[in-house]
């Protein structure tokens, strides 16, 4: 395969959209380019995620490389220089949406697999293009991953093509002020939840955030506010909730976030609840994916013989084989933080130029992305 196709491939992969729940057409694209590789199995799974897996000639581990197929979208009135699914080249950088988010790492990892020798490789790589992955990271890579239970995983999320071998995790809380109504015209009465959540904020606007030497501090953002009834004519609101996007660090856990914001002594009037927000989201084939929005930190020790060899295999590929981590939530979250899999990320682009207008992608990067995807299959299932 030349340079030239791997281009061509992901140009047609950004000309194609694929919001969330409509990767549809962008799956028919990625099972087509690994027929005309020569995968040895292709298929879809029920979740519509693409899989294609190619055989060592050897037996050995499994591989798997992930890359999920859906987007963000277009922010109506915000323009862009080139069009955003016109897969235009200028300048040696590729524009469109999803280029970095993350259609380049997928490219690159289809291609990058197809090209490797299968007489010198014990085992088999496993790609899998992954679905929803922006609305309930890890969701669809648990299914991919029990079908074919790899041994370790290399998730293309971009790292400015730095070996990551760690990454945040991901909680979404729901808290729930419960008050009491009354006329508005009497508002002694009553106990506005409202004013009970601005309490509540203001607490956790000023509690401390643990920090991670590594990874850094743990974040929350409040995201959402709503109050009921609404609209409140003439009544004093008895519910208020808010969602919190909290982005955790290794070792944090629910139970312990939960009960450390309900047990705030300031706090000790006011009737809260809180509660970690589950996910419910159809796919484009109608199958429903469900769970918690609570996605784990996790942590793959630099010694580890998985990232000393991929390090390896990114060395003989001529990169300069840098550590680093996610500050983002990924598919990771269940691949190492929830199953327990060696993982690690490396992938095309910088994380702050995704979801962004003018999403690009340099064209040197996406070919040396193929080249280290290449390089860490060989260093894993060289035999």
């Amino acid at each position: 395969m030349s340079d030239h196709q791997l281009i061509a491939f992901t140009q047609a992969l950004v000309r194609c959209p694929s919001l969330s729940g409509e990767e549809g057409p962008l799956t028919a694209v990625v099972i087509a380019e690994m027929q005309a590789l020569g995968y040895d199995q292709v298929r879809i799974d029920a979740n519509g995620s693409a899989i294609g897996v190619i055989n060592g000639a050897l037996p050995g581990a499994t591989l798997l490389l992930d890359a999920h197929t859906d987007t963000v979208g277009i922010a109506p009135g915000v323009p862009w220089m080139h069009d955003p699914f016109g897969g235009v080249i200028d300048q040696g950088v590729l524009y469109g949406r999803g280029v970095v988010d993350m259609k380049s790492a997928l490219a690159a990892m289809v291609h990058a697999a197809a090209t490797v020798d299968r007489k010198q490789m014990a085992g088999q790589v496993v790609v899998s293009a992954s679905v929803l992955e922006e609305q309930l990271e890890g969701a669809a890579l648990h299914a991919v991953m029990d079908a074919v239970h790899p041994d370790f995983v290399v998730i293309g999320e971009p790292s400015d093509l730095k070996l990551v071998h760690g990454g945040r995790g991901r909680a979404e809380i729901h808290l729930e002020t419960i008050g009491r109504p009354a006329h508005s015209s009497s508002p002694h009465l009553g106990r506005n939840a409202v004013l009970d959540m601005l309490q509540v904020i203001a607490a956790m606007e000023r509690a401390p955030m643990p920090v991670h030497p590594i990874l850094g501090p743990a974040v929350q953002a409040l995201t959402d506010i709503i109050s009921d009834p609404y609209p409140g004519y003439s009544v004093i609101p008895s519910r208020c909730r808010v969602t919190y996007d909290r982005r955790l660090l290794v070792g944090e856990s629910a139970p312990e976030i939960l009960a450390r914001i309900v047990s705030d002594p300031s706090l000790s009037e006011i009737e809260l609840h809180a509660a970690i927000a589950q996910g419910e989201h159809r796919t484009y084939t109608g199958a429903v994916l469900t769970g918690p929005k609570l996605l784990p930190a996790w942590m793959l020790s630099q010694e580890h013989p998985f990232v000393k060899a991929a390090i390896g295999g990114l060395i003989s590929a001529g990169l300069p084989a840098e550590l680093d981590v996610y500050r983002f939530c990924t598919n990771a979250a269940y691949s190492a933080g929830t199953a327990g899999i060696p993982t690690i990320g490396f992938g095309p682009g910088h994380e702050g130029q995704a979801h962004v207008v003018d999403e690009r992608m340099e064209i040197a990067a996406l070919l040396a992305a193929e080249k280290g995807y290449r390089g860490i299959i060989q260093a894993v299932l060289g035999n």
